[in-house]
C-alpha cells in the first residue's frame, strides 16, 4: 500500500513544470557548446561559473556568490611515447592531470587491471619501470578500482612512470587526475585500448622485454578557482540547511556533457522549480553549490568545507548529483546512514518513482569531504549497480548529443523532491557523526581502500 503524499500539490507543480520545459537541456547546451570543457584554469571555467550564478539569480535564489579559493593548477603539455625495443614505433598518448615534466627510458611491465593482487605479483619487477594498468576494474574483486589507486600502487611499488589503458574500444585515451590538488610524484599518461593491447602483445611475445621512451612537458603552478553558492532560505530555521551540489568543471579533452554537466544542470533545474513553487513552504534552507576543480581532487568541495567549518553542524543532509543526468537510475546512495533508509523509502513510496535506496560510499566525488566531516551525505545513482567502466566518460566523446532530456528531467525531479522532503522534515533522522565514527568506516569499508592507499602515499 502506497504512502499518502503530504507534498502532492508541490510535487505535481514541480514535476509538471520540469516535464513540460526544455530549460534543463538549454542550460546544458550553453555549458557544453559555449564553455566547452570548463577545465580548471581556463577562461571557460570562470565564464561557466558566472553563467551558473546568473541562472541562480534569475531563478530567484538569494546570497548568490562566487567563493574564490587557491589550488594547485596544471597545464597540459605535449606528451610522446615511443617503443624503442623490440621494434620502433610512436604511439599516441596524453598526459594525465598533475603529471610532471619528465623524460624516461625504461622497460614496461603490466599490472593487468591494477588489482592489489596483481601489484603484489609484480613485486620488485615494477621498480624503476613503466607500469601499465587497464582502466577496467578487476572482474573478481567485487569493487571498483579507481585510476588514482592504480597509479598510487605503482608509486608505492617503486615505478618510474604509469600508463593508463582505456578499457573501451574506439574512444581514444581516457583522462583523469593522478593526484588530489598537488603535482604527481612521477609521470602518468593514458593510451587507447587498441595501443594498450598492442603493448600487452609485445610483452607476451618478447617475454617481458619491451623498452619505451616517455617524455612529458606539463606545467604545475598555483591558480585560483571558484565555488558558486546560492540559497533558498528556510522560513522557520534558516540556519539549518540541506545542501544539493555538483561540480561544473570538466576535463580539458572533452565537453564533459554527462560527467559532470548533466548533473550540474539538474541541480540548477531543481533550484528553479523549488524557488518557483516551494520557496514559501521550506522550513529550512536549501543551499545549492556548483563546486569547482572536482576533476583534479575534489578541491572545491574541500575548500568549501574549510571555509564553512562553523556551519557543518547545521547541515541536515548533503546530496551530490555528480553526472546524475545520465542513464543510471536516480536512486539515493547513502554513505553508511542506516537510520535514513526508512525516511527515503517512505519518500520513494510517496513519490511513485524509481528511486532505489541503498548504502555505499566511495572517495571520488564531492560528497566525500562532507562525509569525512561526519555530515549526513549521499549521491544520486544506482545503489545496486555492479562495478563498471566509464564508457565514453573522461574521453573526447563525452559530448552533448549523448545526454537525453528524459534523464535530465528524471534527475531534476528526484533532486527537487528529495530536497523538499529533507528541508521540511520535522525530525530529520540523522545527525553529524563524530570523527571517531567516521574513522571506523574509513578503516573498514572495502570501497574506501583507494583512499587508504592515498593516505599511505601522503604519510
Amino acid at each position: 500500500m502506497s504512502k499518502k503524499n503530504p507534498y502532492l500539490q508541490l510535487d505535481q507543480q514541480m514535476v509538471g513544470d520540469i516535464y513540460t520545459s526544455q530549460e534543463v537541456m538549454e542550460n546544458l547546451t550553453v555549458l557544453c557548446d559555449e564553455y566547452g570543457a570548463r577545465f580548471a584554469g581556463t577562461p571557460e571555467e570562470y565564464e561557466a561559473a558566472n553563467f551558473i550564478a546568473a541562472c541562480f539569480k534569475r531563478y530567484g535564489l538569494q546570497n548568490v556568490k562566487l567563493e574564490t579559493y587557491p589550488y594547485a593548477g596544471w597545464t597540459r603539455g605535449t606528451a610522446t611515447l615511443e617503443v624503442i625495443e623490440p621494434i620502433r614505433r610512436t604511439l599516441h598518448c596524453i598526459s594525465l592531470p598533475y603529471c610532471p615534466a619528465a623524460d624516461i627510458t625504461t622497460e614496461l611491465v603490466s599490472a593487468g587491471c591494477g588489482s592489489p593482487d596483481e601489484y603484489t605479483a609484480l613485486g620488485d619487477t615494477a621498480t624503476d619501470k613503466l607500469v601499465m594498468a587497464k582502466s577496467a576494474s578487476p572482474p573478481d574483486l567485487g569493487r571498483w578500482v579507481h585510476r588514482k589507486e592504480k597509479f598510487e600502487r605503482a608509486v608505492l611499488a617503486g615505478a618510474s612512470g604509469f600508463i593508463f589503458v582505456s578499457e573501451h574500444p574506439g574512444v581514444g585515451p581516457e583522462t583523469g587526475s593522478l593526484q588530489n590538488d598537488r603535482p604527481a610524484p612521477m609521470p602518468g599518461i593514458s593510451v587507447c585500448k587498441e595501443d594498450g593491447e598492442f603493448l600487452a602483445r609485445l610483452i607476451a611475445r618478447e617475454n617481458g622485454k619491451v623498452t619505451l621512451k616517455l617524455r612529458t612537458t606539463d606545467i604545475n603552478e598555483p591558480r585560483t578557482s571558484w565555488n558558486v553558492v546560492a540559497d533558498l532560505p528556510g522560513n522557520e530555521n534558516a540556519d539549518e540547511m540541506v545542501v544539493v551540489g555538483c561540480h561544473y568543471d570538466g576535463h580539458d579533452i572533452s565537453q564533459g556533457a554527462h560527467d559532470p554537466a548533466s548533473g550540474m544542470v539538474s541541480v540548477i533545474e531543481a533550484s528553479r522549480v523549488l524557488s518557483a513553487y516551494a520557496a514559501d513552504s521550506l522550513k529550512c534552507t536549501v543551499r545549492f553549490i556548483a563546486f569547482g576543480t572536482e576533476e583534479i581532487g575534489l578541491t572545491g568541495a574541500f575548500r568549501y568545507i574549510d571555509a564553512h567549518a562553523s556551519e557543518l553542524d547545521n547541515i541536515r543532509f548533503m546530496l551530490n548529483m555528480d553526472a546524475a543526468g545520465g542513464s543510471s537510475r536516480k536512486g539515493i546512495v547513502l554513505h553508511h546512514w542506516d537510520a535514513l533508509e526508512p525516511f527515503f523509502n517512505t519518500a520513494q513510496q510517496q513519490m511513485h518513482t524509481e528511486m532505489p535506496v541503498g548504502q555505499k560510499v566511495h572517495s571520488y566525488s564531492d560528497h566525500f569531504p562532507f562525509f569525512l566531516k561526519g555530515v549526513p551525505s549521499s549521491h544520486m545513482g544506482d545503489p545496486e549497480s555492479a562495478p563498471a567502466g566509464r564508457g565514453f566518460g573522461h574521453t573526447a566523446y563525452d559530448t552533448l548529443e549523448k545526454v537525453e532530456l528524459a534523464n535530465l528531467r528524471a534527475a531534476s525531479a528526484v533532486g527537487a523532491r528529495v530536497a523538499l522532503r529533507c528541508a521540511n522534515a520535522d525530525d530529520f533522522p540523522a545527525k553529524r557523526r563524530t570523527s571517531e565514527a567516521v574513522q571506523e568506516i574509513v578503516d573498514t569499508d572495502p570501497g574506501l581502500e583507494g583512499y587508504r592507499i592515498s593516505l599511505k602515499l601522503t604519510l
